[in-house]
């Protein structure tokens, strides 16, 4: 008489697909998404100062990118998401580089010879010109009937069309979208532009750079924005 004695099933291990789930690691989606945002560097490079404000954004992306990926690195099993962290570290990187880098090489390049770079801040009294009573700061009062270098934006509610413009405000920015309400406007955060003979201009919500002879008119002092007491006697724009 026999016995059949019977095996236990074996398992089959080389057939079976074993799953293994990672969490994507949330500070790699941050480095990516500052690496994008980094992209605004192109739009600021027309001033220095602007642009190495703005550099914090892509200086944050690459320190976001390098700690997600020592995190990632640290914990193969537990977290994914490299390729984000290095895609955001790439386009921080080249942002900043290339964001200050084309802002110092404007601010080299951009003040013609026989002018003196101004900004609007150069027209605005400090705390010591209000002790002192000057409205005209020292160092504004220095370059009036100079040949000065100023950048800034054409309101476009001071022009009467769009072609062919020898006379505009120039003001300090944009505010973004809209110059907002005139009356709210200080004295020295717009100049009075008139071109010089030939020089003509058409109307571009850019930066515009204008050169030639700084002039005051301080009786205009409180008189509104609508009486500009800074001006400029422009022989030179682009």
């Amino acid at each position: 008489m026999s016995s059949t004695v019977l095996e236990p099933p074996t398992e089959h291990s080389g057939n079976d697909a074993t799953i293994e789930y990672r969490a994507l690691y949330s500070g790699a989606l941050v480095a990516a998404l500052l690496g994008l945002v980094s992209l605004f560097m192109l739009a600021v490079t027309d001033f220095l100062d602007v642009a190495i404000l703005v550099g914090v954004i892509p200086a944050l992306g690459i320190v976001m990118s390098l700690l997600a990926i020592r995190k990632i690195n640290h914990n193969r099993d537990i977290y994914t998401g490299k390729g984000f962290a290095l895609f955001g570290l790439a386009m921080s990187a080249v942002m900043l580089v290339a964001g200050i880098g084309k802002a110092a090489y404007t601010h080299a390049t951009e003040v013609p010879d026989g002018y003196n770079r101004i900004s609007f801040a150069t027209l605005q009294p400090d705390e010591k010109d209000k002790i002192a009573g000057r409205p005209i700061p020292q160092e504004a009062g220095e370059q009036l009937d100079q040949k000065v270098f100023i950048k800034g934006y054409i309101r476009p509610d001071s022009i009467q069309s769009r072609k062919n413009i020898d006379r505009f405000l120039l003001v300090r920015d944009n505010n973004t979208c809209c110059f907002g309400d005139l009356q709210s406007v200080k004295y020295w955060d717009q100049v009075a532009v008139k071109l010089g003979p030939g020089l003509k201009v058409d109307y571009d919500a850019g930066v515009f750079r204008i050169g030639g002879r700084l002039i005051c008119a301080p009786e205009n002092l409180g008189a509104g924005p609508q009486s500009p007491v800074y001006g400029i006697e422009a022989d030179y724009v682009e």
